[in-house]
């Protein structure tokens, strides 16, 4: 069983070909891609050599991990049908090639365990789940971890920041975001967006870095209140330094949001899918995979582009 793949061969070099799926098992599920997309902050990362190496990194390598499609084969402990719309967190299955993430496929063989169900409304707006399970996990929902609340003021404006500062106003909040591009500061729902040169306030109680800024702190540091809380979301390449003094006397508590759980992204699907979450607004960009390369360039250097999504069908 074949499948086409975008392979990240080496930093900078980015090609399609065709490769050997492996065989699944009854436990697995054999899933025709719809769309997947393109994340400017972990595949720019891995597009670039700039990613820190961890366990899986390497190249050549499949990335992606915004994946929707439909069951081609379904196992026969998976407990799916042919035909369900899932959405696909990536896949390892391609042979010496890393699946790092491995969802920027036409077909992938994945457990059934790590797919969601979508319902066809969501269609290729699935592909934001991942990022809203994220912003999720970064505690913006109450509930999430006992004491949190959420966050009053967000660093970036683009998909992620959208999510966290939509949810944190379905949770009741009312946060600033932080934007230093004036093409991304329209889009706003429910909350203001403004330059950060333009906001005195230096009493933030809770703080949501997704810029990937590693020079930030000290900046966030100055505008929090006593007791501020500092979630790290984004993804930093470079090690993070503050000046101890001012976080010491404003007791400033500093804490890394992890990748999503399972839960994170079953809680979003049923808000997305309620309609209480909008996903709307959010893929600016599309294309045929044939055009990889230049889509990915694209993702990555166009602020303009939130949300490219490569559409399989067409391939």
């Amino acid at each position: 069983m074949n499948a086409h793949a975008v392979v990240v061969e080496e930093p900078h070099k980015l090609n399609v070909r065709e490769l050997v799926l492996s065989e699944p098992t009854d436990n697995d599920l054999v899933v025709d891609i719809h769309w997947s997309g393109i994340s400017t902050g972990t595949e720019k990362l891995l597009w670039s050599g700039r990613m820190p190496m961890f366990p899986g990194m390497g190249y050549p390598l499949v990335p992606g991990y915004e994946s929707v499609g439909r069951v081609a084969q379904a196992g026969r402990s998976s407990n799916y049908k042919e035909g369900e719309l899932v959405f696909v967190p990536g896949a390892a299955c391609f042979g010496e090639v890393k699946g790092l993430f491995g969802g920027a496929a036409s077909r992938v063989v994945i457990p059934a365990l790590r797919v969601v169900r979508v319902s066809d409304q969501l269609g290729e707006r699935g592909t934001l789940l991942a990022l809203a399970a994220t912003a999720y996990h970064a505690n913006v929902v109450p509930g999430s971890t006992p004491g949190t609340t959420p966050p009053e003021l967000i660093i970036g404006h683009g998909v992620l920041g959208r999510m966290i500062a939509r949810l944190a106003v379905i949770a009741g909040g009312k946060p600033v975001v932080w934007e230093t591009n004036p093409d991304r500061r329209a889009g706003s729902h429910g909350y203001d967006v403004v330059d950060p040169k333009d906001d005195t306030r230096s009493n933030y109680r809770s703080i949501c870095d997704v810029s990937g800024d590693p020079k930030i702190l000290d900046v966030l540091i100055a505008r929090g209140a006593s007791g501020c809380e500092i979630v790290l979301a984004g993804f930093y390449d470079t090690p993070l330094s503050f000046s101890f003094a001012p976080a010491f006397l404003r007791e400033t508590r500093i804490r890394v949001a992890a990748q999503w759980k399972p839960q994170d992204l079953i809680s979003v699907c049923e808000l997305a899918e309620s309609g209480e979450l909008s996903l709307d607004g959010l893929i600016t960009h599309r294309s045929n995979p044939k055009n990889a390369d230049d889509a990915y360039r694209t993702a990555f250097t166009d602020p303009t582009c939130l949300k490219m999504i490569l559409d399989w069908r067409t391939a």
